[in-house]
């Protein structure tokens, strides 16, 4: 007998959660957006990054038109930026946003929030964006799809106002400047969340990139392990992390950071990856980017989405935000193997 068909939302959360699932959940954790997709509802970059009309329709394309499960309106890693003093170019029509220049990178700069802090913040242009597209989202899909919100934890944000350069070797050259820089920080991603939160999101994706390309796993233990159980308790509704590159070597502290979910890249081996969690965190991903969804077909696409499932992925999803010129047709085919997977009890 088949499993009771369930709303995207209700499938999201029952995988979320390690319960029975009518079939996989399949999802949009950072950005499914591509330039095809852009041109199919009409909602381009710069406005779909600056703009909350935009912003919300191109986002409701994950589902409308593609069939994910999720929505994510944020796209890209810097919207928080411009609200902390960083220089960001939201200009661009072919390409995410980023800091470009950060104000505490001189060593003679004061490590503090800007001035008006947290109402300052909220009133950013790009910060109101991003939860008035929320809110246009909540209207548009109700409890049907689920809706998520992004923050960047404190390791990220001091890669964009310290210089990630700078940042990296202070961990080695002046390590109290480094734990001020995450202490002044983790007030961020806690008030910037529960505003999302308060818009109509869902859940939270917190991404914090202390990689195993960039850092030891033992400096995630030492300067955010403790961090985040202390931090991910604060926000009223399930987080998921984000942490790109490879990260066997510390999913053991992942498991034990507080996250309900982590959204994990192909670099690391989808079963391994699921033996390494042991059910302690569910998992989220791992679907290539750069060589299997943008350059490659359906037909690999197929593959790699049936590997993920039999590996036990509770969420399938690209790894990462999707390069822009990745086709439509093999996004659509993730939740199309989903779908041929559906579940018998």
């Amino acid at each position: 007998m088949t499993i009771e068909t369930m709303t995207s939302k209700q499938r999201f959360l029952a995988a979320l959660n390690g319960e029975a699932l009518d079939r996989p959940c399949a999802a949009s954790i950072t950005s499914v957006v591509n330039f095809e997709l852009m041109d199919i509802v009409g909602s381009h970059f710069p406005e779909a990054n600056t703009d909350p009309e935009p912003m919300a329709k191109l986002a409701a394309s994950a589902h409308d038109v593609m069939g994910f499960d999720s929505v994510m309106p944020i796209f890209g890693i810097a919207q928080e930026a411009t609200a902390l003093g960083c220089v960001v170019d939201f200009s661009d029509p072919g390409n995410l946003p980023t800091p470009q220049y950060a104000p505490w990178a001189d060593r003679a700069a004061e490590i503090r929030l800007p001035e008006g802090f947290p109402d300052s913040f909220l009133e950013d242009k790009y910060v109101k964006c991003s939860l008035d597209a929320i809110r246009l989202l909540k209207a548009h899909f109700g409890n049907e799809v689920m809706i998520l919100g992004k923050v960047m934890g404190p390791w990220t944000l001091s890669y964009h106002v310290y210089n990630v350069q700078e940042f990296l070797m202070d961990t080695l050259a002046d390590p109290e400047r480094v734990r001020r820089s995450l202490d002044v920080l983790s007030e961020v991603p806690i008030m910037f969340a529960k505003a999302q939160l308060a818009a109509g999101a869902d859940a939270i994706v917190w991404a914090d990139h202390a990689t195993g390309d960039l850092i030891r796993n033992t400096m995630y233990r030492d300067f955010l392990l403790w961090r985040h159980q202390a931090l991910v308790p604060q926000v009223p509704a399930p987080v998921i992390l984000h942490c790109c590159g490879r990260s066997l070597d510390r999913i053991e502290f992942f498991r034990d950071a507080g996250f309900d979910m982590y959204h994990f890249e192909s670099a690391n081996g989808a079963e391994k990856m699921v033996d390494g969690a042991q059910g302690k965190i569910r998992l989220a991903g791992n679907i290539n980017n750069p060589q299997v969804l943008m350059q490659q077909g359906p037909a690999e696409v197929r593959a790699e989405v049936q590997r993920a499932i039999d590996a036990g992925v509770d969420i399938i999803a690209p790894e990462c935000a999707v390069p822009l010129q990745t086709p439509v047709q093999n996004l659509k085919t993730i939740v199309e193997v989903c779908r041929e997977n559906a579940r018998t009890q």
